[in-house]
């Protein structure tokens, strides 16, 4: 009895010496995706950090993993479901139709069948979305609305990327963005491609310099839209 307890001993001994690789290889995808992404949300909440060169790369890479694209996954679960777990991976927050409530706890995703759960909103206040996740939205075919409010990686090339999605030219009816300092004229002219757009809300943008050629832009291609502008 002594034998097999002192075994038992050993072995948990062992295995508490197993490093986080290993853990993450023991817990069930699932699992493991979960826990994932509700450390990835803490993180990305953390703005109050010494800034230098090692912590700039190193929030960059950690929000770069966020952001990966696995088409594994988007293929086994949906472009919805894959595409609300790298939102609120990233801290942001989404809104299915039919629904009032926004989902902001990865781990009470709903779930159900693949095509149940429809994004028609998104809120990516305060998140770490980038352009190389942005392969997300590709499959998307509700989405009506986006807010982009203090994103500090969504700069022009995003915008363009997000114009450039025929599934969003179709469904896209609001846009707000706000606090974004990497967001210049050129991204913000690149919206105008969204051809179903009703309102835009512009405000904060310190890199938005020529408001008069944003609103001629938008007059001449988008004469419905509600442009509104709180820009300095």
């Amino acid at each position: 009895m002594d034998a097999r307890g002192g075994g038992r001993r050993a072995g948990r001994r062992r295995r508490g010496r197993g490093d986080a690789r290993s853990l993450n290889r023991s817990l069930p995808p699932t699992l493991s995706m979960m826990l994932f992404g509700n450390i990835s949300r803490q993180l990305c909440g953390l703005k109050k950090l010494p800034w230098s060169c090692d912590s700039r790369y190193f929030w960059g890479w950690l929000n770069a993993v966020f952001n990966k694209v696995d088409h594994d996954r988007i293929r086994d679960v949906g472009p919805d479901r894959a595409a609300s777990e790298w939102l609120l991976r990233c801290g942001a927050m989404v809104r299915y139709h039919g629904q009032e409530r926004w989902q902001k706890d990865y781990n009470h995703l709903p779930t159900g069948p693949l095509d149940k759960y429809k994004i028609q909103a998104i809120d990516a206040t305060d998140s770490c979305i980038m352009n190389i996740g942005f392969d997300h939205l590709e499959c998307l075919q509700h989405v009506e609305k986006i807010r982009l409010c203090k994103c500090h990686y969504i700069e022009d090339g995003c915008l363009e990327r997000l114009s450039q999605l025929e599934n969003l030219r179709k469904s896209l009816l609001e846009m707000e963005i706000i606090s974004c300092g990497n967001v210049t004229d050129k991204g913000i002219i690149a919206l105008h491609h969204l051809r179903n757009l009703k309102y835009l809300f512009l405000s904060d943008l310190p890199g938005v310099k020529e408001k008069e050629k944003i609103v001629q832009a938008f007059k001449t291609s988008l004469p419905s839209l509600e442009l509104k502008l709180d820009l300095k």
